[in-house]
């Protein structure tokens, strides 16, 4: 009789996993740091990761002395805070504010494991448009940073629908637990409405052919209901863009059309001009604040005020131009080549 022989189970097909969930190593950066540290190395962002972006730029800006408090706007992966929580030896506190209960917990508990207590940093599930909420419970802070990228556990994740690149729900919500969905918004909202998002929101140059495509499906029943169907609908709405640049336009206007219903699922120029507003009045005098951008329109937000508020005698001292990601840090994180810091120092 012929020996039974083992054989391994199949976790996935190919050299390499591909799906999300098949890559447990990445997803276990503390079991597995070596294989994190090869993605890294390789220029991608490993899964269920976030790399900090111009932790230096932002550490040399913000001047952070023992014993001050800070405020990070948008915890994330925790990456931004834990480096600001050193330079606190211990000696002061951090409020890190995060609208995102999966991610957002994940991240206290490694904060907390890495040694930082209740005493040096305290989370709270609040939006950051309600910063003055923070302050009236916190008092004034010293310094205080904004990122307002979507982190890179959120867009790899296929469940919170993020990305056209792979298959998932169209949700694009940062707290999937309350408001509409992208599928759901795109159902409320006129053909009309869904131009004028494209174009205020991301400056789609086709918008109209789009918005036609997407609502024509709709309407014969075709539910506009994942990343995939909506991907599929801009590539038919784009047929006639030249043969030998349709690839690259069919790309761009994915992430647009992505990143305007994202902006508009969660009010992210509402959040960001509240935000603004609030700002100086949670700065302690000389306080100092940097806000991390990804886009155009944000950014002319924040250039706008900085440079309004320091006409008006509210800060002493705002940057004169953008800061951008280094050429090494970009070659290492690509999603970091659009980034634009800013900064402000009040009066």
């Amino acid at each position: 009789m012929e020996e039974n022989k083992h054989k391994r189970r199949v976790h996935y097909s190919g050299k390499y996993p591909r799906k999300f969930e098949e890559k447990y190593k990445e997803l276990d950066p503390e079991k597995y740091a070596d294989t994190v540290a090869h993605v890294i190395s390789k220029g991608s962002t490993p899964a269920g990761m976030h790399i900090s972006i111009m932790v230096k730029e932002i550490l040399d800006f913000l001047q952070i002395q023992p014993g001050q408090q800070g405020l990070d706007c948008t915890l994330g992966y925790g990456g931004h805070t834990s480096r600001m929580l050193e330079q606190l030896q211990g000696k002061g506190c951090i409020y890190g504010l995060d609208i995102d209960p999966i991610e957002s917990k994940k991240t206290v508990e490694r904060l907390r494991k890495a040694g930082f207590s209740e005493d040096n940093f305290k989370f709270r599930l609040i939006n950051f448009a309600n910063i003055d909420k923070v302050a009236k419970e916190a008092g004034k802070f010293d310094f205080v940073l904004a990122d307002l990228g979507v982190s890179s556990m959120q867009i790899d994740d296929p469940s919170r629908g993020f990305s056209y690149k792979i298959d998932g729900p169209l949700d694009l919500r940062l707290d999937p637990e309350h408001g509409e969905s992208a599928a759901e918004r795109l159902h409320n909202i006129t053909k009309e409405e869904f131009i004028g998002m494209m174009i205020e929101n991301s400056d789609e140059p086709y918008a109209q052919e789009i918005a036609e495509k997407v609502f024509n499906l709709m309407k014969k029943g075709d539910p506009m209901d994942t990343t995939t169907a909506l991907r599929k609908a801009i590539e038919d709405a784009l047929w006639k863009v030249p043969k030998e640049e349709k690839q690259d336009a069919i790309k761009k206007s994915c992430a647009r059309v992505f990143q305007a219903l994202r902006i508009d699922v969660n009010s992210e120029f509402e959040v960001l001009y509240s935000f603004l507003e609030k700002l100086p009045n949670v700065l302690n005098p000389c306080g100092r604040a940097a806000i991390l951008t990804f886009h155009s329109g944000e950014d002319r937000l924040v250039k706008k005020s900085f440079k309004e508020l320091k006409k008006a005698g509210i800060y002493s001292d705002v940057s004169s131009d953008v800061i951008r990601p280094s050429a090494e840090e970009c070659r290492i994180n690509p999603r970091s080549k659009s980034t634009k810091m800013r900064w402000a120092v009040r009066s």
